[in-house]
């Protein structure tokens, strides 16, 4: 009997020496894990959409050629060009319009048609009752040659910045007006 008691603590009891990953654990890192990934994934397109303006530079703004130095005349003038925008992947080109004339110094200048009352489209000279002036035929907003609103509407017209190279005028963003103040 004694041989027999020998052999029998000379095994090993208890568990193996290397720890073991249970099914368990395997299971809750596995789930923990893919859950992680899935919510970085959704998460991440809300984040970067959130951030996104912040990191585009603004430019300068670009300026469009719009029409000769030769042909503007210190009557306002209609001139109509094209600007290239890009709205996410719809790449597309919008029609805009100015009023160019050069003041008494023979400095050039672009007024936008956009009616400060509600947005209608303004015209040089086209109401017989109110001659050199602009005139909204929407609900008879008038304005001054160089833009300041007499009646119906609340401001200005906005002017565009203007540049001159060469032998042409080229007209950035729309800002608001600065030549009324020479009229007052």
């Amino acid at each position: 009997m004694s041989s027999h008691n020998n052999e029998h603590e000379s095994i090993p009891q208890g568990p193996p020496s290397r720890k073991e990953m249970s099914r368990r654990q395997f299971l809750t890192y596995t789930l923990g894990g893919a859950t992680a990934f899935m919510g970085v994934g959704a998460i991440l397109p809300m984040i970067r959409f959130a951030v996104d303006p912040v990191l585009h530079k603004k430019g300068a703004g670009e300026f469009i050629k719009v029409a000769e130095t030769a042909k503007i005349t210190d009557v306002p003038q209609e001139f109509t060009f094209e600007l290239p925008q890009q709205d996410g992947w719809y790449a597309s080109t919008a029609t805009l319009t100015a009023w160019i004339r050069k003041d008494e110094n023979g400095e050039i200048y672009a007024l936008s048609p956009i009616c400060k009352h509600l947005g209608c489209t303004v015209g040089w000279n086209n109401d017989k009752a109110y001659p050199d002036e602009y005139h909204c035929p929407c609900h008879g907003a008038r304005y001054t040659k160089l833009g300041k609103n007499l009646a119906v509407a609340p401001k200005p017209l906005d002017q565009y910045k203007t540049k001159i190279d060469g032998d042409w005028v080229y007209l950035g963003e729309i800002v608001p007006n600065t030549e009324v103040k020479k009229e007052a």
